[in-house]
């Protein structure tokens, strides 16, 4: 019987296209989210009086409830209806970024971003599993999966563009007020694309438990994480915080063993490779988040870079990852994913090792530019595999499941990177600035330590890249 004629391509249809779009803009705006703010945090803490441990909850908070709520969203979308937590997280999203653009306290809008970041964890999810749900395994879903990786490869280099724009041509409220008008469309988009995939609530009563003490244990853990660099590594808090969180996650993992209906069916571990994807994700994302962010202040710190300059430096970097997305989408079929994944690693921690050799009087075309596009092309082909092998032999209801985790292990990833990194660079200014060296030379000897540091991250992410699955083998992953 002929296969083609039995699973016809959805994508090549115009309602596949329209479909994955929407999808994939839903994937870009909850990422690009975690960076738009950074370039305008000078303007929010002049604006609304924050101190300086306040303003960075304006980016933490975002992380640590979409971190917190992603495994909770994941499995309710497969509970309770893939479209109907897409439309409750964007109605959430919309709302909290109207009321975070029109904050007039510093309190109003961290809160707001929590709640954003509780709206992302909604759809995030949702929205990965319905790509992999409605394209098949095979081209279809290789090809969607791809222009997936791609997006959220873009959004991390866009969101810094997009904000220097913004904060520059209209103020750093439009950095937020921009999210409600995307809303909108998508919002009017589901209705017209997305079928009606509600489900009865399953047999076995809802897994309040595993609810309660899993969501519990991811927040407690990005919290103690973020504020590690503030506390100490070694001060009470942070150990009693981390601490905590872990027995709060063995609690859960004992009672998903003992639930009729976990929140988080252990069973899911049984797909082979995946918790060697979600690991690969998880040290490569600690690498990729904290380059850009340790990048970023270099060119603004110590190249005295505009917010609108530090943007548009990224843009060679969008079209690297579009050549290293497409590329590998192209290959996949070919090499399978765990090649790929490898590959891309090690190219990518080679471009950020060049970029951890930064002068005080470093040249965009020469210092910069080489060590970017590298990491770029890179940067596209491990998103693109990585997401491919972590969902390959997944069942559709575990799709939810499966993209929770993944999306997971993105989000602490990005948190563990961030704090662990800044903690190595501040160390590293500290002690060169108690020894007389001048503020610049200090500051860029402890990004580049940081920078280092990433690159080791990335090659390690290499590593265990050779655990993940190989979609082109014959083998199910099951």
């Amino acid at each position: 019987m002929n296969h083609a004629v039995e699973n016809p391509s959805v994508l090549s249809t115009t309602r596949g296209k329209l479909i994955l779009v929407l999808l994939c803009s839903v994937g870009f705006l909850d990422f690009m989210d975690s960076v738009i703010v950074n370039v305008a945090l000078p303007s929010m803490q002049h604006h609304l009086n924050f101190s300086e441990q306040g303003l960075q909850w304006v980016a933490t908070g975002y992380l640590l409830t979409y971190g917190g709520f992603m495994l909770l969203g994941g499995r309710a979308a497969d509970m309770i209806g893939r479209r109907r937590v897409l439309v409750i997280g964007v109605v959430v999203f919309a709302l909290a970024s109207l009321v975070g653009g029109f904050a007039t306290t510093s309190s109003m809008l961290v809160c707001a971003r929590l709640v954003q970041g509780a709206g992302a964890a909604l759809m995030m999810p949702a929205a990965l599993s319905l790509v992999t749900t409605t394209f098949e395994e095979g081209s279809d879903r290789h090809r969607a999966l791809g222009v997936w990786g791609a997006m959220i490869g873009l959004a991390s280099t866009a969101g810094v563009l997009l904000g220097g724009v913004l904060t520059q041509a209209f103020g750093w409220r439009s950095v937020l007020l921009i999210n409600p008008i995307i809303c909108v469309l998508i919002f009017a988009a589901i209705y017209r694309l997305l079928p009606d995939d509600r489900h009865r609530a399953p047999s076995g009563g809802f897994d309040a438990a595993g609810a309660v003490l899993g969501t519990g244990g991811m927040l407690l853990l990005v919290y103690a994480v973020v504020e590690a660099p503030n506390t100490g590594w070694n001060s009470l808090s942070t150990i009693l915080r981390l601490a905590c969180a872990a027995l709060l996650l063995f609690a859960f993992v004992v009672n998903e063993h003992r639930h009729p209906n976990p929140l988080m069916p252990l069973s899911i571990f049984r797909v082979r490779g995946l918790a060697a994807a979600d690991a690969t994700q998880l040290l490569a994302i600690a690498g990729f988040l904290s380059m850009f962010f340790f990048l970023s202040l270099y060119m603004q710190n110590v190249l005295g870079y505009s917010a609108l300059r530090t943007g548009l430096v990224y843009l060679p970097v969008t079209f690297a990852v579009g050549l290293g997305a497409g590329g590998s989408t192209k290959l996949i079929p070919l090499t399978g994913t765990r090649p790929l994944i490898v590959g891309g690693s090690l190219v990518a921690s080679v471009g950020v090792f060049l970029l951890s050799r930064l002068q005080v009087d470093g040249d965009f075309v020469t210092d910069l530019l080489p060590g970017m596009l590298v990491m770029g092309v890179g940067l596209g082909t491990v998103l693109v595999s990585i997401t491919n092998a972590a969902n390959a032999g997944v069942s559709p209801d575990k799709a939810g499941l499966a993209a929770s985790l993944l999306n997971s292990s993105q989000q602490l990833g990005g948190a563990l990177g961030l704090a662990v990194l800044t903690t190595i660079a501040t160390s590293r200014t500290t002690s060169l600035l108690a020894s007389g060296t001048p503020p610049p030379e200090a500051l860029a000897s402890g990004f580049n330590r940081a920078l280092l540091a990433s690159a080791v991250a990335i090659l390690v992410a290499a590593v265990i890249g050779l655990g993940t699955y190989n979609t082109r083998t014959n083998d199910a992953p099951m």
